[in-house]
């Protein structure tokens, strides 16, 4: 292994209207650069523009940018929120939209929801088995009633730093492991 950083994206998992987390994305994001030990960006998946996957002929340009993205990074931060018991819709479509661009690169998970988010965290940790990326076990998961004011504004609990912290470095060591295999 060299020296040099790992590439982490914070994949933002929703495109909803008036959606919350570009809110928690930035919070972890700031949380992360302070620690100074891997390159972390913040990366949206509505600024792709994917089409609902098989509805078009596969060619245009946020399909390909996207998988660009994805192979420059070396692992991933996913913020998910819960939607009827599990993951967006848009998010779905974006994990289905690469294959070869997830294998062998870690992940971490950062939920939200009436229960934390826990149902579509534990939803997405089967679609990532599925596409080889090993999900880590520290999973901070933020309640709606507690850590958002209005359901609209994040104001998270001082608790969340010790488990964002432990999962980063869980992210960090197995991404680093796991880059030997796409060499």
């Amino acid at each position: 292994m060299t020296n040099e950083k790992l590439n982490i994206g914070i994949i933002l998992g929703s495109t909803r209207q008036g959606r919350v987390s570009p809110q928690v994305g930035e919070w972890l994001k700031g949380i992360a650069d302070q620690r100074g030990d891997a390159n972390y960006e913040i990366v949206d998946i509505s600024d792709f523009q994917l089409p609902f996957l098989g509805t078009t002929d596969g060619t245009e340009p946020g399909i390909a940018a996207w998988n660009k993205k994805l192979f420059s990074l070396d692992g991933f931060v996913f913020i998910v929120q819960e939607y009827n018991h599990s993951i967006t819709g848009a998010l779905k479509n974006a994990l289905d939209y690469a294959r070869e661009a997830w294998n062998n690169k870690a992940a971490g998970i950062v939920s939200y929801g009436g229960t934390g988010g826990a149902r579509a965290a534990e939803h997405l940790r089967g679609i990532c088995a599925e596409l080889l990326i090993a999900d880590v076990k520290v999973h901070p998961t933020l309640s709606l009633f507690t850590d958002f004011e209005n359901f609209k504004t994040f104001k998270p609990a001082a608790i969340h730093l010790k488990n964002v912290n432990l999962m980063l470095d869980q992210v960090l060591a197995w991404s680093g492991a796991l880059k030997t295999l796409r060499k």
